[in-house]
């Protein structure tokens, strides 16, 4: 099996599904969607504060130091045991996820860890409630879709979704985050769980991205 495939999201009709019982849900964008109502009953029920820090109050800039600080992070050899998959595994949407599917949080441990590298960023910047959480890739940018932060423009700080094989939401196979549109027809951008289990700084064609995410960053 390639590093291709490693990398690949997890995918609901195989290894989420085994993993999880069913896809997993993204944090919430904003408290008034509905969306939010759905995924965070758990959160509401454990008191837990959703959004602690205004999400205007985080810049795009700083998003974008936190993930460059964790460059040569790498997976263990069974591709785990990274500060992201342990975060992840502790956090209320691992533990809401069991609760509403079944499974068990143990098996995030080996996990493909993309999406959690991203969603940890996301909370050690105190910008979860617009950057979101998730472990899987396909759901995670349907959330952004869903809460109309979706687009194809590239911006730093936006959350970047790949495929290898074609452009559509069901194919994601990847993403990252942006650190700037190089006008060249490249990204660069800052990644977990590509080349050799890492995280790295890489330059990517925009022919491989579906989309992008967009948190509300200040100005």
């Amino acid at each position: 099996m390639t590093k291709t495939v490693l990398s690949r999201a997890l995918k609901p009709a195989n290894s989420l599904r085994l993993l999880m019982g069913t896809t997993v849900a993204a944090g919430a964008l904003f408290a008034a969607t509905p969306a939010f109502a759905a995924d965070h009953q758990g959160d509401r029920a454990a008191g837990v504060q959703v959004a602690a820090k205004k999400p205007a109050q985080v810049t795009a800039n700083s998003i974008i130091k936190i993930a460059e600080s964790q460059v040569g992070v790498t997976e263990n050899a069974a591709g785990g045991g990274t500060p992201f998959h342990a975060w992840y595994m502790a956090s209320q949407r691992a533990r809401e996820t069991v609760v509403r599917d079944g499974g068990s949080i143990q098996a995030y441990a080996n996990a493909p860890w993309c999406a959690m590298f991203v969603s940890w960023v996301g909370e050690k910047a105190g910008a979860r409630p617009t950057v979101g959480w998730d472990a899987y890739t396909i759901t995670y940018a349907k959330w952004f879709e869903k809460n109309g932060r979706w687009g194809t423009q590239a911006k730093p700080g936006a959350v970047v979704y790949f495929s290898w094989d074609d452009r559509s939401i069901g194919s994601i196979d990847h993403m990252g985050l942006v650190k700037k549109d190089n006008g060249d027809g490249t990204i660069t951008t800052i990644e977990g769980n590509t080349g050799n289990g890492k995280v790295e700084e890489r330059i990517r064609p925009t022919s491989q991205v579906v989309g992008y995410g967009y948190p509300h960053y200040k100005a």
